[in-house]
C-alpha cells in the first residue's frame, strides 16, 4: 500500500437517492466490476481546434491533448496497490478501463453499493446503486476527473415516438424528405462514415435489405461494434429495436453511399461515454455521429456531463459533427417541477442539437405547405430551452437566447429542426412490418446524413457547424439556409422570427447551406493536418419568412 491511504473527494460525482427505489439485495463483495476513469488532458484543448479554424488528426489530438503516459502509469500503480487493475487504455480519449472486486473498487473510490429496483428510463429495473460523492486516492487528486460505472442505472431514453395509425395524417419516406429539405443533388454520402450510438436493441439484415429494396435505394454497408459488452441483439427490446432500425434506415436511405457503423453499448453513463469515445476516435474518423438518446441535463452527474462534453469537443477538433436529438417531452423535458429543462447531450455546445416539427408537404414534389413546431395533444413535443449548466456560446450571442426563469441565460437548444411529429412521420420497416414513427430520434440521423452529403460535395468533414450556421443569424430575422418556423409552442416557449427555443434557426435546407458553406463559412475541416475556417460575411436578411421549399432531387 502507498504511504498515504487517504481519499480525496471527487468534484461533480454526487448522486442523489432515487425516489421510489426499493432495496433488492446486496452486491456480492467478490462481484467483478468494470469502470471507466477519465483522466485530465495533457493540456487544455484550444478553442481554435473546436470552433475553428484549425483541426487535428487523431495522432495530434492524442499526443497533445490526450492522457499523459505518466498519468496512466500513476493510475496503474496506485490502483494496483488497492486490488484494482487497469484493463485497457484509450489515450486519445483520455480514459482507462479498470476492474476489480466490488469490495476493492468501493474502497478505492470511497463508496458503498447496493442493489435496488427503480423506475428509470426504460421501465422498472434492478441495478447497482450508490448515493453521495465519490473519492479518489489522494495521489490521483486532479489526475482522475470522472469515475463511471459503479452505479449502473439506465442513464438515457430514446427519443422515438410511434404514430397511432388513425392519427397519422401523412408520412414520408426518407428520400421524400431529402427532397423536402433540398439535400444536395448528385450526392449520396460516398466516402463518408456515419457513426450511430445505440444503448440497446438491434437489427436484422432481413429488415435492412427489405427496407432499402422497397425504396429502390442501394443498401449501405452497415457494421455493428460492441462496446462494454453491448451487442447487436434484435428481438429482446422491441422499442429499442425500432430505434435502431429507424436510425439506420433514415441515415442509410438518405446517404446510401456512406458507411454506417452502429455502436452498441449498455444504457449506463459509462456505456454512453465509452460508445461516444469509440465512435469519435475510430479509424477512419467518422464524418458525423448520430445520437437519438438522452435525458434532462440535471439527471446526470456533473462528472458524466463534463466527460461527455469533452468527448464531443474531441469530435469537433477531429472534424466530426455530433448530431443529437433535443428530446420529445417539450420544454419540461419530462421533469415534474414545473420548470423548463433541456436535454443532454443535446445541451452541450459541442453537439448539433436537433429539434422537431410537424410537416405538411407533398411527398411527390417536395413542396411544403406548412411546417410548424411539433407539439401533440398527448404531451409530446420537441425539446428546447436554455441550459442551466452550459454558458451561452459566443456563436449564439446574436440570436437573443432568452433568460431562464429566475434570471440568467445559457446555451440555447436546439440549433435546427426537421419533421419529428409521428402524425407526419417516417415510413420505416421493423420486424418485417411497415410502420410510421417519429420523434427527434429521427431528426439526428437525418441531419447526420445531410452532413455527409455536404461533406462529400465540399471535399472535407465539417466538424462543429454552429459557428458557420449562426454566422449570419440575427435576432428576429430569418437565417439564410433555413426555413424559418414561426408557428407553434413546446410549452414554455413559442416560435418566433429567427432563432427560438423550439426549432432553433429553423429547418435546414441542404442546397442553401451548401451555397453558404462554399462561400467561406467552413474550409478545410477534417483535413490531414491543420485546416482553416474562413469568415462568413453578414447578410441583410429581413424578417420575412423563408419561401416554401421547391422540389429537389434527393
Amino acid at each position: 500500500m502507498s504511504d498515504s491511504a487517504a481519499l480525496v473527494l471527487l468534484p461533480g460525482s454526487e448522486r442523489a437517492a432515487i425516489p421510489g427505489a426499493v432495496p433488492a439485495g446486496a452486491v456480492d463483495p467478490a462481484e467483478r466490476i468494470e469502470l471507466t476513469l477519465v483522466l485530465r488532458r495533457r493540456a487544455d484543448l484550444p478553442d481554435e481546434f473546436v470552433t475553428g479554424p484549425a483541426t487535428l488528426t487523431s495522432a495530434e489530438l492524442a499526443a497533445g491533448y490526450g492522457a499523459a503516459d505518466s498519468d496512466v502509469d500513476l493510475v496503474r500503480s496506485v490502483l494496483a496497490e488497492r486490488g484494482v487493475e487497469v484493463v485497457s487504455v484509450r489515450p486519445g480519449a483520455g480514459s482507462v478501463a479498470v476492474a476489480g472486486p466490488a469490495e476493492a473498487v468501493c474502497a478505492a473510490f470511497g463508496t458503498t453499493l447496493s442493489r435496488v429496483a427503480s423506475t428509470v428510463p426504460g421501465g422498472r429495473v434492478e441495478h447497482r446503486h450508490r448515493e453521495g460523492r465519490l473519492s479518489v486516492p489522494a495521489e490521483l487528486d486532479g489526475v482522475v476527473t470522472a469515475v463511471l460505472g459503479l452505479d449502473d442505472r439506465p442513464q438515457a431514453r430514446s427519443y422515438l415516438r410511434r404514430a397511432a395509425e388513425p392519427a397519422a395524417r401523412r408520412s414520408y419516406t426518407p428520400p421524400q424528405l431529402g427532397s423536402v429539405y433540398r439535400f444536395p443533388a448528385d450526392t449520396d454520402g460516398t466516402g463518408q462514415v456515419i457513426a450511430i450510438l445505440e444503448l440497446g436493441g438491434g437489427y436484422t439484415e432481413d429488415d435492412l435489405s427489405g427496407y432499402f429494396r422497397s425504396l429502390g435505394v442501394p443498401a449501405p454497408r452497415v457494421t455493428a461494434v460492441g462496446v462494454d459488452g453491448g451487442a447487436n441483439q434484435p428481438g429482446q427490446q422491441p422499442d429499442a429495436d425500432t430505434e435502431v432500425l429507424l436510425d439506420i434506415e433514415v441515415a442509410g436511405a438518405l446517404a446510401p453511399g456512406a458507411d454506417i457503423v452502429v455502436y452498441f453499448a449498455p444504457n449506463t453513463d459509462r456505456g454512453f461515454l465509452d460508445a461516444l469515445n469509440a465512435a469519435v476516435h475510430a479509424t477512419p474518423t467518422p464524418t458525423a455521429v448520430s445520437i437519438s438518446w438522452g435525458l434532462s441535463e440535471d439527471s446526470w452527474t456533473a462528472q458524466a456531463r463534463t466527460a461527455m462534453d469533452r468527448a464531443m469537443a474531441d469530435a469537433a477538433a477531429l472534424g466530426v459533427t455530433v448530431c443529437v436529438a433535443a428530446g420529445d417531452w417539450g420544454s419540461a423535458d419530462g421533469q415534474q417541477d414545473g420548470e423548463p429543462h433541456v436535454d443532454f447531450p443535446a445541451a452541450s455546445p459541442n453537439a448539433l442539437a436537433c429539434g422537431g416539427t410537424t410537416l405538411n408537404a407533398d411527398p411527390e414534389t417536395g413542396a411544403v405547405h406548412s411546417e410548424v413546431v411539433w407539439s401533440s395533444p398527448d404531451g409530446s413535443a420537441t425539446g428546447g430551452g436554455v441550459s442551466r449548466v452550459f454558458p451561452l456560446p459566443s456563436w449564439q450571442s446574436g440570436v437573443d437566447v432568452p433568460e431562464r426563469p429566475g434570471g440568467g441565460t445559457g446555451r440555447g437548444v436546439p440549433d435546427l429542426a426537421a419533421v419529428a411529429d409521428p402524425a407526419t412521420g417516417y415510413q420505416v420497416l421493423v420486424d418485417g412490418r411497415p410502420t410510421v414513427v417519429g420523434g427527434t430520434s429521427a431528426v439526428a440521423p437525418l441531419v447526420a446524413a445531410l452532413t455527409c452529403r455536404l461533406a462529400q460535395r465540399l471535399g472535407h468533414r465539417l466538424g462543429l457547424l454552429q459557428p458557420a450556421l449562426y454566422g449570419r443569424a440575427r435576432a428576429g430575422h430569418a437565417t439564410p439556409g433555413f426555413r424559418d418556423i414561426r408557428s407553434g409552442s413546446n410549452g414554455a416557449y413559442s416560435a418566433r422570427a429567427g432563432w427560438d427555443p423550439c426549432t432553433g434557426l429553423g429547418a435546414a435546407l441542404g442546397e442553401d447551406l451548401l451555397d453558404r458553406l462554399r462561400g467561406g463559412a467552413v474550409h478545410g475541416r477534417g483535413s490531414t493536418g491543420h485546416g482553416t475556417r474562413g469568415n462568413d460575411p453578414g447578410d441583410e436578411a429581413g424578417p420575412e419568412p423563408t419561401p416554401p421549399a421547391t422540389p429537389a432531387v434527393s
